[in-house]
């Protein structure tokens, strides 16, 4: 039966920033009142982005700032409703999958062309998915962490392709719906990883409703629609090319000059509003849309293999030792519920496992002295002259990660446990996140709305949080974790991908590998002349029915 028919289950000045508004479209915003009306086209929107991208390969272009031009630049061969979460045709007219989820037919449109006029043909979309699953590592480009056990594509006819797999892959129908599944031109699949990065902007080609047309390394990249585009999902609330002529993504990376611009009505869209200044939305012509991610939820991740977090006395004592709840009270708003276990509860595979995870303090205490953890004279514990002192690296891509570490970091001193805030540019912090003898506990999250988004985070060939994959010697400490979420992914049907996530879940709790922390979302701040404005399936921004009011 055809699937489709089924339901799938850095920061610049402010004096930067206004040179850039200069030259932009923004105009002071009509009344929170004045909503409805017909959809317009034309006008450029000003769109602000925290940190600024760092790759346009699709694969790796997770990092929301890459994720949200890759989105309004590409196509997909599926659309997952971000509503429903339903995977709908889009480039895939159709498709079918056998039984135990080792082959994938795919019937295509014909009508589709990238924006340099050429043609997305079945070859094409096989090259696609043939780099994506395999990667190439003479050019540096890896292979995307949503495609699991791919074996190659084959163009069965011009608009019929088929992809096999070694294994079950039962997540790759959503992986293809995905941006890290961005369809590309052949010349674009050509480049290295240098040749995506910074720089290079207007020569990475898709098939989507928006095309590159002008980049200021670090400060602005600029997208324009294409006329011709005329291919959008069915579900799409229109359909031909978007409404906007362009859109200028521009840094604003202080929350002060980013949510100020918005509020002045000097800009169009921010994203990234901190809980603190979701407030000031609350203002006439101004509103907030608090995306859901769906998928791992904003937690720690503990380095067992590290000495320090070896004992699970210890990891239990850390967790029993953090008071989650006063986290989110204190920093967060109602956008930010207390995680109830590993993934958000609108997350496929979604298990409660929030009795592992209880404030006592009490608790945290004895399991300390237990496991041999003593006070010395300076307050802080310490067994065999070893003091127990924690690194917790700053998540610059999730909110509040310094205000998050720094309470975390009162509640264990209390405990006699030292924490400290490795400090950094994203450069350092990636580079410092594969050596645990830095960074002892991860703060992190991942979105994905399938099963394997689990897996994505926490395997030891994919993100590999808890450093299960030792970097230095390529040793698995814990083979029975890696082999239960293999499993996610390897399953080929949904009740048993259910079971295979629920029982990852389950060993992650029952060992104290993670601390959930809350359910983190996608939060932009918006002025009332932006009308349309959708987010999808993990919260990144789709701008194809997008539009301004006057």
């Amino acid at each position: 039966m055809s699937r489709l028919t089924r339901t799938a289950v850095t920061a610049a000045s402010t004096l930067a920033v206004v040179a850039l508004l200069a030259g932009c479209s923004a105009s002071p915003s009509p009344s929170a009142s004045d909503q409805g009306g017909e959809p317009v086209s034309g006008g450029t929107l000003t769109y602000l982005e925290p940190q600024t991208w760092t790759t346009l390969y699709p694969p790796s272009a997770g990092f929301y700032p890459n994720g949200g031009i890759v989105n309004n630049i590409t196509d997909r061969l599926l659309y997952q409703n971000p509503e429903t979460l339903e995977l709908e045709p889009w480039i895939a007219t159709d498709y079918t999958v056998n039984d135990d989820a080792t082959e994938y037919t795919f019937d295509l449109r014909t009508d589709v062309t990238y924006s340099d006029g050429t043609a997305l043909t079945a070859a094409n979309v096989v090259k696609n998915i043939d780099l994506y699953g395999k990667g190439d590592k003479d050019r540096a480009l890896p292979i995307s962490e949503a495609i699991n056990n791919y074996d190659r594509g084959e163009v069965v006819d011009d608009d019929t392709v088929v992809f096999r797999f070694t294994a079950p892959s039962p997540g790759f129908a959503q992986a293809v719906s995905t941006i890290n599944s961005g369809l590309l031109s052949d010349a674009t699949l050509d480049r290295t990883s240098e040749q995506f990065g910074p720089g290079n902007a207007a020569e990475i080609i898709g098939s989507g409703p928006f095309v590159i047309s002008a980049e200021q390394i670090g400060t602005q990249t600029s997208v324009t629609k294409r006329d011709d585009y005329d291919w959008a999902p069915a579900s799409a609330s229109h359909q031909g090319p978007a409404y906007l002529d362009g859109i200028d993504y521009i840094l604003a990376g202080e929350d002060s000059v980013r949510i100020g611009t918005v509020v002045a009505g000097q800009a169009d869209i921010a994203r990234n509003i901190p809980a603190p200044d979701e407030a000031q939305f609350a203002a006439g012509g101004l509103s907030l849309h608090a995306a859901a991610t769906n998928g791992v939820n904003n937690g720690l991740s503990f380095r067992f293999r590290e000495p320090r977090l070896e004992d699970v006395r210890v990891r239990k004592a850390i967790i029993a030792g953090i008071d989650r709840q006063k986290i989110v009270d204190t920093l967060f708003t109602q956008n930010y519920p207390l995680a109830t276990g590993a993934l958000a509860k609108t997350a496929l595979g979604y298990v409660d496992t929030s009795s592992s995870y209880v404030y006592d303090p009490d608790e945290a205490a004895a399991l300390l002295d237990e496991a041999g953890w003593t006070r010395g004279s300076d307050g802080i514990r310490e067994k065999e002259g070893e003091k127990l002192t924690l690194t917790f690296n700053e998540a610059l891509p999730q909110p509040r990660s310094r205000e998050v570490v720094t309470l975390i970091q009162e509640q264990l001193g209390e405990l006699g446990i030292q924490v400290s805030l490795f400090a950094g540019d994203q450069a350092a912090q990636t580079k410092a996140s594969t050596d645990q003898s830095t960074i002892q506990v991860y703060h992190s999250m991942v979105g994905r709305a399938d099963f394997d988004v689990l897996k994505s985070q926490y395997f030891s060939k994919n993100r590999n949080t808890l450093l299960n994959l030792n970097p230095a010697d390529g040793t698995v400490g814990d083979t029975e974790l890696d082999s239960l979420l293999q499993a996610i992914a390897s399953k080929p049907t949904t009740p048993e991908r259910q079971a295979a996530s629920e029982a990852a879940q389950a060993y992650l709790a029952e060992n104290a590998l993670i601390l959930p922390l809350f359910e983190e979302p996608q939060v932009f701040g918006l002025t009332s002349r932006v009308r349309g404005f959708e987010t999808e399936s993990v919260g990144r921004p789709s701008f194809f029915s997008t539009w301004l009011a006057s």
